[in-house]
């Protein structure tokens, strides 16, 4: 069924529709109800405004293209799988959470608390604004992304980023099993109490990163403004340029070609630091 140039704003206005399509159509107005689209499957939404409350709840298979979710259209996808965005502006808190195999390509979010405990999630070419982005999630995989905001991607696991742009602070606290890539990331105290992070090409700004590690690895790597670095972590890293501080280095090996000033007042700090103008490191290791 094809619904087109319609105005929505009564509770659960298509409650448990099939195989749906919605072109043009506004989910807005005086009844201001909420769940338009609750317990659906099989929908597309084309060019659409959503202006009211969790419009996309416990739904399976949504494609949603040239729309927008603006600040009243808070919640907007909660518990729902196979889901696909492009070019949509999803600028209400909590857009995106407890969801599975979710891919977005061009979209515009800025979303407090967005994408959390979600499983399966690939973004392209978006841009992101949000506190706590991603928080618990696993299975992610970035591409040109370009993020700004603070405490993102916290608790997650298994993911990789790529070309991305994170100017963000507390990024990766406890993230597990995650790789970055040809990236630059920007904030203060990055991925402390991160296990099995993986850093490569990339460029790394700001104070106190990487502390309390453990499985860190740096490969070829810039670090800009980095001072106090990699305490009490097990790291083995090959940077580029030189660095402000390290700091009692766990353990591991840390190549750099130069450094303002080793610090060592913690008798368990056994990590080297290795002075050498081009780092022969293993790249692969």
């Amino acid at each position: 069924m094809i619904i087109e140039n319609k105005t929505f704003d009564e509770e659960r206005a298509l409650y448990g529709s099939k195989n749906l399509i919605a072109k043009n159509c506004r989910f807005d107005g005086p009844a201001d109800g909420e769940s338009a689209f609750k317990e659906c499957s099989d929908i597309t939404a084309e060019n659409c405004f959503f202006n009211l409350r969790y419009p996309f709840w416990h739904d399976n298979g949504l494609k949603i293209s040239g729309s927008e979710m603006t600040e009243l259209c808070r919640a907007a996808l909660w518990y729902s799988e196979n889901i696909e965005i492009a070019d949509t502006k999803m600028h209400g808190i909590k857009a995106l959470r407890e969801c599975r195999n979710v891919r977005l390509k061009n979209c515009d979010i800025i979303s407090p608390e967005f994408g959390w405990s979600v499983s399966g999630v690939r973004m392209e070419s978006c841009t992101a604004v949000s506190e706590y982005f991603m928080m618990r999630s696993e299975d992610i995989n970035f591409s040109d992304v370009d993020f700004k905001g603070k405490y993102s991607f916290q608790y997650i696991k298994n993911s990789v980023f790529e070309n991305c742009v994170f100017d963000t602070k507390d990024a990766f606290w406890h993230a597990e099993n995650v790789a970055v890539k040809n990236s630059i990331v920007k904030g203060e105290y990055l991925a402390w109490y991160s296990d099995g992070l993986t850093l490569e090409n990339c460029k790394i700004i700001g104070t106190q990163p990487l502390c309390y590690c453990k499985n860190l690895k740096l490969i070829n790597c810039e670090m800009i403004g980095t001072d106090l670095c990699f305490e009490k972590s097990d790291v083995n890293a090959c940077i580029t340029t030189p660095v402000v501080s390290i700091k009692n280095p766990a353990s591991g090996r840390i190549c750099v070609p130069s450094v303002d000033e080793i610090i060592r007042d913690d008798e368990n700090s056994k990590g080297e630091v290795v002075i050498c103008e081009k780092c022969k490191c293993d790249k692969s290791a």
